[in-house]
């Protein structure tokens, strides 16, 4: 018998973003392993998704991972869930499909919900290329981590939290320059969705007038000097050529 690893994308707030083939999945998998069972309960009740749960997160995920892995290798079918989203885009998953790609276990992820795609179509800014940074670092490798992207030249994705919001804006206006263009979302899917854009400054200005609330998504356009600069090496590197 040969088990199977499912990760399975939930609403980021509208539930009618739920998929028919994720219901399908979760109803007849073994066991469902999600990041919080308080969390997952309501939605997983609101479909009528009646299954063993277990809690899988950053906290426990090393350690639990051997014995998930047992399950697999014994047959059984387990889905993952995070609180919202995708799994393992800035939310446990990594480790295990890793472990369950080395194991031999097939891994299989539908497609669905995750907020930096809708956030990043929603800002107008060019999404032909882009960079998912997902939550910036606190504290260690912070700085070295805005002088980097100061230098990106597609757009930038990334997540904050409502309470480092505006201090995220002020760090990424002094590095990237204050006028630079950018879009933050917040709420998407939700009834009290958001979608903020301008520069920096002006975006900055918005939410220390507005109140903070919900999860963050902040796209910035990217390095436009440095598209220059490339272009403008380029064209030396071809008239060398010549």
């Amino acid at each position: 018998m040969n088990g199977k690893l499912f990760l399975v994308p939930t609403p980021i707030g509208n539930l009618e973003d739920m998929t028919f083939r994720a219901i399908r999945i979760l109803k007849e998998c073994d066991l469902i392993l999600a990041e919080d069972t308080r969390t997952s309960a309501p939605m997983l009740k609101h479909f009528g998704i009646d299954k063993k749960v277990f809690s899988h997160h950053q906290h426990n995920e090393h350690k639990a991972t051997s014995e998930i892995i047992k399950f697999l290798n014994e047959g059984q079918k387990i889905a993952l869930i995070s609180d919202a989203g995708t799994p393992a885009i800035s939310d446990p998953g990594f480790f295990l499909v890793r472990e369950a790609i080395k194991n031999g276990i097939a891994v299989e992820c539908l497609p669905g919900a995750t907020a930096f795609v809708p956030a990043l179509v929603n800002s107008g800014l060019p999404a032909d290329a882009f960079c998912f940074e997902g939550f910036l670092p606190v504290k260690k490798g912070r700085q070295t981590k805005f002088k980097k992207l100061a230098e990106e030249d597609r757009t930038i994705i990334l997540y904050e939290s409502p309470h480092r919001l505006l201090k995220t804006l002020d760090e990424f206006a002094q590095y990237l320059g204050a006028e630079r263009q950018a879009s933050v979302s917040r709420e998407l899917t939700k009834m009290f969705e958001e979608t903020v854009r301008g520069t920096l400054a002006e975006i900055k200005s918005h939410f220390e007038n507005n109140t903070l609330k919900g999860e963050f998504v902040i796209c910035i356009a990217g390095n436009d000097m440095s598209k220059d600069k490339r272009a403008k090496s380029k064209d030396k590197y071809n008239e060398a050529e010549d």
